[in-house]
């Protein structure tokens, strides 16, 4: 007897789940940009005007909830990455990339600490955010160690974990808005 291990074919939603779902991901987008990525679920839902249980229905954790927040921020730095690729600089466009990156990460008070917790966790919803950054960051990286501008022994795991550690630090010290700017050039010069 044979069994089958392929995943049965996915329906598209309902209209009514389909609106829940873009009320739900936009009421949080306004609450993470309010009150950060720890937000309350029960408060979003409340906005969105569903129940609780239809946010965990369309979302069951607050990661999932956060990468579908983010996927279009994700799509602006995947674009940005390929615009960049062909740069006649390739360490200035590695660098301008990261501060792409650094920006978008204070934009919502919290997400610097997902994203560097999704890196480590490959069962958070964030991976689908973090592993797609990872491949882009490679490939300007690579082009930069190429070029003999960056040296060759940093990683983009390296990388990666600087800039949400950079915003990390931004998000704490508001009073200061050229923190993270100062953090990523000093942290860069250890590249070269």
């Amino acid at each position: 007897m044979e069994t089958s291990t392929a995943r049965p074919p996915v329906r598209p939603m309902r209209a009514d789940a389909r609106r829940n779902h873009d009320r739900l991901v936009g009421e949080a987008r306004r609450s993470f940009a309010e009150h950060g990525t720890d937000a309350s679920l029960e408060d979003i839902a409340r906005r969105a005007g569903v129940g609780i249980g239809t946010l965990y229905r369309h979302f069951p954790n607050r990661d999932a909830l956060m990468n579908a927040v983010f996927q279009d921020a994700l799509s602006s730095l995947l674009d940005r990455s390929r615009e960049l690729a062909a740069a006649e600089a390739p360490c200035r466009a590695l660098v301008d990339w990261l501060g792409a990156i650094v920006t978008h990460a204070g934009e919502y008070r919290g997400l610097a600490h997902g994203l560097m917790s999704a890196s480590r966790d490959g069962t958070s919803a964030l991976v689908q955010c973090h592993l797609p950054l990872r491949e882009a960051g490679a490939g300007l990286l690579r082009r930069a160690q190429e070029s003999g501008s960056v040296r060759a022994d940093v990683s983009i795991d390296d990388l990666l974990q600087l800039t949400n550690a950079i915003a990390l630090a931004a998000e704490q010290s508001p009073d200061d808005p050229e923190l993270a700017e100062r953090l990523l050039r000093l942290t860069l010069r250890g590249l070269k």
